[in-house]
């Protein structure tokens, strides 16, 4: 993964995040890639390992399944909007007709959209310090009513559950964590009552 981080800009210039935000609109990337302003910086991450996309696919598959004849669905490849940042969430739970969420300038959709945020970890001290520590903090501060990690590097595999947002304080109300093996149901919101088990995780390890 890179980051570009930007020199502070002369007075009467535009903005730092403004200059942030118009970089990341004019970037063109190689296909595999994908780019990202979380905190403040620019993120480019190649897309995930086998094993990353198919916890992904099996995930899109069930809850798609579950939200079957809702007014809800499971939605991929979507930049969310939020005060300068802008996110592509491995996964999102978003209205199934979410066009009044759509940014003024059509590049994705505002955080008020998204009822459940999901995120499948990958290797590396730096990915992984995404998933764990900048999102949750991100989608925390944004308001999003629910944050679900998949994270392979943990222990042996595990499941976090974050709930009740605290924007002021960039953190959660409530933090579930199960081991692989273990299922977690969905507690509220448009997916409650979703599993998240073995066979999306597969089973316990060690």
């Amino acid at each position: 993964m890179t980051e570009f981080r930007t020199e502070p800009v002369f007075e009467n210039g535009p903005g730092l995040d403004e200059v942030v935000w118009q970089a990341w609109k004019a970037m063109e990337l190689p296909e595999g890639y994908r780019a990202e302003i979380i905190e403040g910086a620019i993120e480019v991450s190649p897309t995930g390992r086998y094993s990353h996309s198919q916890a992904i696919f099996l995930l899109k598959e069930a809850l798609g399944d579950f939200l079957k004849g809702s007014d809800f669905a499971a939605r991929q490849d979507t930049n969310v909007i939020h005060e300068g940042s802008a996110w592509i969430p491995d996964l999102l739970v978003v209205a199934r007709d979410p066009e009044r969420y759509v940014t003024d300038d059509g590049l994705g959709l505002t955080a008020a959209a998204v009822r459940i945020a999901f995120e499948v970890t990958s290797p590396g001290k730096r990915g992984l310090d995404r998933d764990r520590s900048q999102k949750r903090r991100e989608y925390a501060r944004a308001g999003i009513p629910m944050y679900v990690l998949i994270d392979d590097y943990d222990d042996q595999g595990a499941v976090t559950l974050f709930a009740g947002p605290q924007p002021e304080k960039a953190d959660w109300e409530d933090i579930h964590r199960v081991p692989y093996g273990t299922d977690v149901t969905i507690p509220k919101g448009p997916a409650k009552g979703f599993v998240i088990g073995e066979g999306i995780t597969g089973p316990k390890r060690g």
